[in-house]
């Protein structure tokens, strides 16, 4: 296993290290010209544990090879194929200058966007070793996936509960709305159990979580609550859960801008409140034992 630090090789002599001479270290309080001048000049560039979790999400953790030191960054890629799909989609549940259908309109979108980008970012997380964001990008780039199947016609998802023959009737059946919303409440489970993981990552990050338990919960009642007959508190659940998930794409813009800026060294930083010190990891308890 790996222990040195996590660093960037800009040589040209293929040593990682760089550890024979001009290794140098970059955090976020170097200004611009200065990171500039030591990436230009140095051998490799390490960065702190702090600015490794704002980039990848995650906790710096020891794997092996030098995947990381060599590829790009797939984080915002992932992230990028998320906020497309669930900005619009977020407005089109809270009804915006008449908005509505579900989210059929952007069918294309989470496809395109919010499946094969997710999962184009959660196969580039795996390849680096970052196991909580490959699993959370990977599980959402599924979900886009099959959100985008379950409005396709030719899935039948809805038309196998239509008793009429027209298979838009299944949408309004009382079997269909109600296994949709066991879907939704199962990504509420999923996201309450990386809410909790995410207490290591960042504030940002957390909260994200936080309003996606919320969104699904508040979707799932949605549909249950037109079962029972009750149209407008289904209505205003629906408002509410994309008025949640309009919250987690605020957040999740502003991770996205925070990673933007730390890949290309800007001189500032966009803070994201590290939780990464909070709880101290298991291994990192066990070797001050």
């Amino acid at each position: 296993m790996d222990d040195r630090p996590i660093e960037k090789d800009f040589s040209n002599n293929g040593n990682p290290y760089n550890g024979y001479g001009g290794h140098q270290h970059l955090d976020h309080d170097h200004d611009s010209e200065t990171a500039l001048r030591k990436i230009r000049t140095a051998g490799s560039v390490s960065i702190t544990p702090e600015l490794f979790e704002k980039l990848y999400l995650s906790p710096q953790t020891k794997v092996s090879g030098d995947l990381r030191r060599t590829v790009g960054n797939p984080t915002p890629l992932a992230l990028i194929g998320f906020l497309l799909s669930l900005t619009p989609l977020s407005m089109d549940l809270m009804g915006w200058r008449g908005a509505g259908g579900g989210g059929a309109a952007g069918t294309g979108t989470y496809f395109f966007f919010g499946g094969l980008l997710m999962i184009l970012g959660s196969l580039g997380e795996f390849l680096i070793g970052n196991t909580f964001p490959f699993v959370v990008f990977g599980s959402f780039g599924a979900y886009w996936l099959g959100l985008a199947a379950t409005l396709q016609p030719s899935y039948n998802a809805y038309g196998a509960y239509s008793t009429t023959g027209n298979p838009a009737d299944g949408l309004n059946s009382n079997g269909f709305r109600s296994s949709f919303a066991f879907f939704f409440l199962a990504m509420g489970i999923m996201c309450f159990i990386y809410l909790i993981c995410s207490i290591r990552t960042n504030m940002v990050f957390f909260m994200i979580f936080l309003t996606l338990v919320l969104a699904f919960s508040c979707l799932a009642g949605s549909y249950w609550q037109l079962n029972n007959g009750n149209v407008a508190l289904a209505g205003r659940l629906q408002v509410i859960g994309g008025a949640f998930a309009f919250c987690t794409t605020i957040f999740g813009w502003w991770i996205f801008i925070a990673i933007m800026l730390a890949s290309l060294d800007f001189p500032f930083s966009v803070p994201v409140g590290d939780l990464s010190g909070f709880i101290k990891g298991a291994s990192e308890r066990d070797s001050n034992v």
